[in-house]
């Protein structure tokens, strides 16, 4: 089972549009967002920088279809729309905090290898590009 070619590359393959949904920037973090209480939009639009009411409002769409968060509204005037993660989510939300621990563990590690690699590219462009 932990033969990672077993795994279908497809465009059309059922997994392949899962991990391509539920790991992009704005779901993780909507996601982590989430498992720390039931937030309303603007809040989450306040919480992710950089995340424009349309994507916000897209990502949200996703995740509710994939049964990773419910959207909750409240018969009230004006209306009043909360959002939360689904006990699937919140399997998900542990996948994912098990990921950040890894890059947190090894983002030195990976920033000497960027630091590596940049002068190892820019000393080859020099070499070339030298008379």
């Amino acid at each position: 089972m932990d033969d990672v070619w077993q795994w279908d590359t497809r465009a059309d393959c059922d997994v392949r549009h899962i991990l391509d949904r539920v790991a992009d920037k704005w779901s993780l973090l909507v996601i982590a967002l989430l498992d720390r209480r039931t937030m309303r939009f603007t809040e989450l639009r306040r919480e992710i920088d950089g995340v424009s009411q349309r994507m916000l409002t897209v990502t949200l769409r996703h995740l509710e279809r994939d049964g990773l968060v419910e959207r909750t509204v409240h018969p009230v005037v004006p209306p009043r729309v909360d959002y939360a993660l689904t006990p699937l989510g919140a399997t998900l939300h542990e996948v994912i905090k098990t990921l950040v621990v890894w890059t947190e563990e090894h983002q030195n590690h990976i920033a000497a290898a960027r630091s590596a690699y940049d002068a190892r590219i820019a000393a080859e462009e020099g070499l070339l590009g030298a008379p």
